[in-house]
């Protein structure tokens, strides 16, 4: 199983890319760190009579990493108890790419891959960010992919996530798993 990790934080080595890392150590993925790439929002053109245009920024390199694996790990620290908007931008991105001419299988290889969820935030995570993790659950039944799981820790300032014992342990779990 080939495994590609979506990092959706701007801060480097942030808890929530530490968190993921300790859920990854040892396995072969390609890491896709969102913040180094230009990922326009998506102008919604659905419904015109042209359609979408083609954008010229970074988001088809992403889309051509992601879908030749298996399962993609989603992951994003909690900001203002949704998904940064990094991740957002490339999430709504996708309503462009199932109408897209040059990726006509897109949502079918979408819905042959599994995904989950690792995400730290400061506030009550493990309540605040349920909604977060629902939202998810939305966009992977729309697009068909299995969810198999996520992550949930506690953590503010950089390095805090250390000290969130249950994340850390399900880190552990989640590696296992992906063995």
């Amino acid at each position: 199983m080939s495994i590609a990790v979506l990092y959706g934080g701007s801060r480097p080595n942030g808890n929530t890319e530490t968190l993921t890392k300790i859920a990854i150590q040892g396995l072969d993925v390609e890491e896709i760190y969102l913040k180094e790439y230009t990922i326009e929002p998506i102008t919604d053109k659905r419904h015109a009579e042209e359609g979408f245009q083609e954008i010229n920024d970074d988001y088809n390199l992403i889309i051509d990493r992601i879908l030749p694996h298996d399962i993609l790990i989603f992951s994003t620290p909690i900001y203002w108890y949704s998904m940064t908007g990094t991740m957002k931008n490339f999430v709504d991105r996708w309503s462009q790419t199932l109408r897209d001419s040059n990726y006509p299988n897109f949502k079918k290889q979408m819905s042959q891959k599994s995904a989950y969820v690792i995400a730290v935030g400061g506030d009550n995570p493990y309540t605040k960010g349920l909604p977060m993790i629902l939202q998810f659950q939305h966009i992977f039944d729309f697009i068909g992919t299995r969810f198999e799981g996520y992550i949930i820790g506690e953590g503010n300032k950089p390095g805090d996530i250390i000290q969130d014992k249950k994340a850390l342990s399900a880190a552990e779990q989640l590696r296992k798993e992906l063995q």
